[in-house]
C-alpha cells in the first residue's frame, strides 16, 4: 500500500526480448486521470481540434495520438467525439446556408434617433466547409464503423440521409421560389 504521499503502484507492461510482461511501477507524474481524458473528449466534441483539446487539460498534442494509438476504448471515444462535433459543424453550417446569419447594428444620435444603420453578415463559410471536405472520408469511415446510422447513435438519420437530403431541397425550393415571386 502507497504511503502519504507517494504514487500508487499501477501494472504497467514491460518490454523484454522473449516478450512483454507485467510489472508494478510507481505511476507516472504526466499520467492522463480519467477526468482529463473526459475533459478532453468533451473539448474535442466541442471544436473538433485535436491541438485544443490536449490544451484544455493541460497535456500536448502527442501525448493524446500516443494516448489513442495504446487505448482501444480511447480511440473509440475519440472517434466519436469527432463524428459528434462534425455533425453539429455541418449543422451549423446547413442552418446559416439554408437561412443565412445577419445582425444589424444601429447606432443612435445623442437625443436617441437612428443615426445609422449597418448590416453585419456571418463570416466567411469557406474555413468550415473545407474543414468538412477535408475529413468527410474519416468520419463517415467513423459513421459506418458506428453501424451506419449517420446519426453518431442518436437515433434517426443523420444529415447525408435520403430523408434529410429531401428536406433541405424542399427548403431550397421555397427559398428559390419566394426570391422569383419577390423579384
Amino acid at each position: 500500500m502507497a504511503k502519504a504521499g507517494e504514487a500508487a503502484l499501477v501494472p504497467q507492461r514491460q518490454a523484454r526480448a522473449s516478450g512483454a510482461r507485467v510489472q508494478q511501477r510507481r505511476e507516472r507524474r504526466d499520467a492522463w486521470t480519467k477526468a482529463e481524458e473526459r475533459a478532453f473528449l468533451a473539448t474535442l466534441a466541442e471544436c473538433c481540434n485535436i491541438s485544443e483539446a490536449a490544451r484544455a487539460i493541460g497535456k500536448c498534442r502527442q501525448g493524446a495520438y500516443d494516448r489513442r494509438k495504446r487505448r482501444a476504448a480511447f480511440a473509440r471515444a475519440w472517434d466519436e467525439a469527432l463524428e459528434q462535433g462534425y455533425c453539429e459543424i455541418e449543422m451549423a453550417l446547413m442552418r446559416a446556408a439554408l437561412f443565412g446569419s445577419e445582425s444589424e447594428e444601429v447606432v443612435l444620435d445623442g437625443d436617441g434617433a437612428v443615426k445609422s444603420r449597418k448590416v453585419k453578415r456571418a463570416p466567411n463559410l469557406s474555413i468550415g466547409l473545407r474543414l468538412l471536405q477535408h475529413h468527410r472520408a474519416r468520419v463517415a469511415t467513423i459513421r459506418a464503423a458506428a453501424g451506419g446510422s449517420g446519426g453518431g447513435g442518436r437515433g434517426g438519420g443523420g444529415p447525408d440521409t435520403a430523408d434529410a437530403k429531401a428536406r433541405v431541397r424542399k427548403v431550397l425550393d421555397e427559398i428559390r421560389r419566394r426570391r422569383a415571386a419577390g423579384q
